[in-house]
């Protein structure tokens, strides 16, 4: 059952929420050096950056073995986790989050998350910066199927009661903007994540937003 008076709001995290680039590229040249894979280019792993991790491998090594996937798929964790007990993950807010969460939810809003992340991996980051207790639903793509299938999406509205004419997914990929698609929900593009403005419209994307403090007023109008 739904009610009609609920809405909810869907992020991304990855690209969307947090700038992690730096630290899942790190990650990834370090899983490629211990199987002496050749690296590829930044912009080869931003493009990726949303998928499940097992499938952002195979799409950065084509014609890989199972094996050499599951591998580095392996060593990416391990160096994901190295950098974060050692260093910190580096993966800032973007500008105008916390203040546009505050907007939103003042407005009725219902808050969640639908990610490439794994759930221990989204935890940490939202815990990080103190609003893990923001979201009602957390959807990973160890829990579901992930990117750019709709399950996440379809999970998040089960959990909230919410209709999916009254759900917005935000994001800044082409997965994002694909998976609410599919889910029959409006997507919104964010221009500031790891894909290009004209893609996610050309996949669907009903606005693309420049910065967090156009949200609310876009929401408003659609």
């Amino acid at each position: 059952m739904t009610d009609p008076r609920l809405k909810l709001a869907i992020f991304d995290c990855d690209g969307t929420l947090v700038d992690s680039q730096h630290s899942i590229i790190a990650s990834m040249n370090a899983a490629f050096d211990v199987f002496e894979v050749p690296r590829v280019s930044r912009d080869a792993i931003r493009r990726v950056v949303g998928l499940p991790l097992l499938d952002a491998v195979a799409y950065l090594i084509p014609n890989a073995s199972q094996d050499l996937v599951e591998g580095v798929r392996e060593e990416y964790g391990r160096a994901w986790h190295h950098i974060r007990e050692t260093e910190g993950l580096d993966e800032p807010l973007f500008p105008g989050l916390i203040e546009t969460l505050d907007s939103l939810e003042s407005d009725g809003w219902l808050l969640g998350v639908a990610t490439g992340k794994s759930r221990r991996g989204l935890d940490g980051t939202l815990e990080k910066h103190n609003i893990l207790n923001r979201f009602v639903t957390l959807q990973t793509a160890d829990r579901a199927r992930g990117k750019p299938h709709p399950e996440m999406v379809h999970l998040a509205m089960r959990e909230t009661g919410v209709a999916p004419e009254k759900t917005v997914m935000i994001g800044d990929t082409t997965f994002d903007i694909e998976m609410a698609v599919q889910a029959g929900v409006m997507a919104i593009g964010v221009s500031w994540g790891y894909h290009d403005v004209e893609e996610l419209k050309v996949t669907g994307a009903a606005e693309v937003i420049d910065t967090f403090e156009d949200l609310p007023r876009v929401l408003t109008q659609i």
